[in-house]
């Protein structure tokens, strides 16, 4: 069975549109998706590529564009949306956590739908205690242990990866070595992973 490795940070917009379908996509065409969480503001600050701040055309555009796509695969974001996020780096650090452990996509839906339906930022309250609680987890415990020096470790690590990687910005699909940016590239990715198959 095929396989595409998805490469997202919480605290992008685009990836909410991606975030939400990829299950229903992964039974639809039989495509198997491995979650990997990253820092991608630190990847943006590294190549000096922050695509919304200080443009607020761009921006407008963006959130017009996400409007409309969101409406095409059914979803029923609220707007205007939280934006920023302040704690992204604390949002994936849980993310990360729990990839090692099993529930991470769980945890990334339930943020997103917290963050994009609901208004609540991820890695604030009352969007943690949510979403870690829709994924079966102690918020208290996740929390405490994706502040440790070993999961800070391994967010910085992961970011790096990524970076080798080639990836630039989230949400990102690799097939093997060929990638894939933007959640308008899915199907893309996927059809390329079924070629590739």
């Amino acid at each position: 069975m095929p396989a595409i490795d998805f490469w997202y940070s919480i605290g992008s917009t685009y990836s909410y549109l991606t975030v939400m379908r990829l299950e229903r996509v992964a039974q639809e065409t039989g495509v198997t998706f491995r979650w990997h969480p990253f820092n991608v503001r630190h990847v943006m600050t590294v190549q000096k590529n922050i695509p919304f701040k200080d443009k607020p055309e761009k921006a407008a555009y963006m959130w017009r564009d996400i409007e409309r796509r969101a409406a095409g695969y059914g979803l029923h974001p609220k707007f205007p949306v939280n934006y920023p996020i302040p704690e992204l780096v604390l949002a994936n650090q849980i993310a990360v956590l729990g990839e090692q452990e099993g529930w991470v996509e769980t945890y990334t839906r339930a943020a997103y739908r917290g963050w994009f339906e609901a208004g609540h930022r991820p890695g604030e309250e009352p969007n943690l205690t949510a979403a870690l609680s829709a994924a079966g987890q102690e918020p208290a415990r996740v929390i405490a242990e994706a502040q440790s020096e070993r999961v800070t470790s391994m967010l910085e690590a992961v970011t790096e990866l990524a970076m080798g990687k080639g990836i630039f910005g989230s949400p990102s699909f690799l097939v093997g070595d060929e990638l894939f940016w933007g959640d308008d590239r899915l199907e893309d990715a996927v059809a390329w992973a079924k070629r590739s198959g």
